[in-house]
């Protein structure tokens, strides 16, 4: 998987780059993920806008990173599509993960 990060302030804003978070994607999401909370960070916004598919296994990767985060973190998701969010909607997962349609305004959130 593809991302590029960067800092505002405390806050890390994560943009998946690639089309699809899925089971063939899952552990390498996961993985990335980990290795930015186990940099420091604790805050993390996930912007999802180039995402157009995400299944099961992109969902349970993304549970693990909360998990991984603790109670003191945070993971926002950002500009998710139609498609991806009726996937949230579905699952339920839009109450589990604090979810925004831009960038500025979960970045706002955690501030």
């Amino acid at each position: 998987m593809q991302f590029e990060e960067r800092k505002e302030g405390d806050i890390l804003i994560v943009e998946v780059l690639n089309n699809r978070l899925d089971a063939q994607a899952a552990d390498d999401f996961k993985e990335k993920m980990v290795g930015y909370i186990s940099g420091g960070n604790s805050q993390i916004v996930l912007n999802m806008s180039a995402v157009d598919f995400v299944d099961s296994s992109g969902l349970g990767a993304m549970v693990s990173v909360i998990k991984s985060l603790g109670e003191n973190g945070q993971l926002s998701v950002c500009g998710a599509k139609e498609p991806v969010m009726r996937m949230f909607k579905l699952t339920r997962m839009n109450k589990v993960f604090a979810m925004f349609e831009e960038e500025t305004k979960a970045v706002e959130a955690m501030s």
